[in-house]
């Protein structure tokens, strides 16, 4: 895993995982890399100096409140422009990776095992920090 700093055509800057150099060019290629403030796909990698954690020293965290306010910003995002298709997520990533289904985005739920083999095939995809919001009785 690596952690890459970003930042959005709006100068937005983001900390954010990536399994490799690679999978973070595949997933910025195909458009699917946002910004967590406002949603742009307009996202590069930003100058970022090394973080070395002495025995002592503690790395300083964002702030509760800038957290959730950017996490719940995605979420909006997230959920203002894309599908909801629920538990069938894989299925939906991987026909629309084929050609098979019309592109556009979606979110949805996967279990690990699937999930983890939608990366291994290819289809570009990534977890989001937080849980969707399921429709109950």
């Amino acid at each position: 895993m690596i952690q890459f700093a970003l930042k959005c055509k709006d100068d937005h800057r983001f900390e954010s995982w990536f399994k490799s150099s690679e999978a973070f060019d595949k997933l910025h290629a195909a458009g699917m890399v946002n910004c967590i403030i406002c949603g742009s796909t307009q996202v590069e990698k930003a100058l970022m100096a090394p973080k070395v954690q002495g025995r002592r020293s503690k790395v300083a965290a964002q702030p509760p409140e800038v957290t959730q306010q950017a996490l719940a910003e995605l979420k909006k995002q997230v959920e203002q422009n894309s599908e909801y298709v629920g538990m069938n997520f894989s299925q939906e990533a991987r026909d629309i990776h084929d050609g098979t289904a019309p592109a556009r985005s979606i979110y949805g739920e996967a279990k690990p095992d699937e999930a983890r083999k939608l990366i291994e095939d290819g289809v570009p995809v990534t977890p989001l920090p937080f849980v969707t919001g399921r429709k109950s009785n």
